[in-house]
């Protein structure tokens, strides 16, 4: 019984069925929460840096395809080929976000930006929550694009205890996207400064963290 309910949840009509509903889901509480940007002109500091890698922390990723909405931005969002990935992609996708996934995502990545789409990636090491890996800064160094770090969170929330602490927004609350400063890697930067950077953006991603709580009235939970 455990290996049929597997495979049918792995199925590819429930997977699409389940992407559906999570993109409707998240559009209702993309809509009736009330956002906050900060700072309030983020969105004028960021786009003439545009194309550009927007990073968060996984477990913070559910809302982050309305970053976009702001204004009507290309994006793609990287996604693992991983079985389980499928309904995430699905979701995404409904919701216009393009997506990258499996083998050779880093030079679809790289080519994404250079092709003037956006790209969104979590920025932690695989199972290793808020420890921001080197993936991301090569990309950056690869691809001269700058490394945005944000958050985007919701006051009403349920906190799963996972690996990542995923975060599942809740309608009818408060909403805050916190930007903190964009981050260039030198083409030349060797291991010192990669590292020195990577640190940088756990920092920024942190504090954005606790800025878009303390935003939304819930500082306590930047700590989760």
């Amino acid at each position: 019984m455990k290996r049929f309910l597997r495979d049918l949840l792995r199925s590819t009509w429930v997977q699409r069925a389940l992407g559906v509903l999570a993109a409707e889901y998240l559009r209702l509480v993309w809509l009736t929460n009330r956002f906050s940007y900060l700072p309030a002109d983020v969105y004028d500091i960021v786009e003439p840096e545009m194309p550009a890698i927007f990073a968060f922390w996984h477990g913070q990723h559910l809302m982050t395809p309305f970053i976009k909405t702001k204004k009507s931005y290309r994006a793609k969002v990287l996604i693992s080929r991983h079985r389980d990935g499928e309904f995430n992609a699905i979701a995404v996708e409904r919701l216009g976000i393009g997506t990258i996934r499996g083998v050779g995502a880093f030079r679809e990545m790289v080519q994404a930006l250079e092709d003037n789409w956006n790209v969104a990636t979590t920025a932690d090491v695989p199972k290793r929550a808020r420890v921001v890996g080197l993936g991301l800064i090569m990309l950056a160094r690869e691809s001269g694009r700058p490394i945005m770090p944000f958050a985007m969170v919701t006051s009403r929330f349920i906190r799963l205890k996972n690996w990542d602490s995923t975060t599942i927004n809740l309608p009818f609350g408060r909403g805050a996207v916190v930007g903190i400063e964009h981050i260039y890697v030198p083409p030349d930067a060797d291991a010192e400064t990669m590292e020195k950077l990577r640190l940088q953006v756990e920092s920024y991603l942190n504090e954005a963290t606790r800025r878009a709580y303390a935003a939304v009235g819930r500082p306590e939970a930047a700590l989760g």
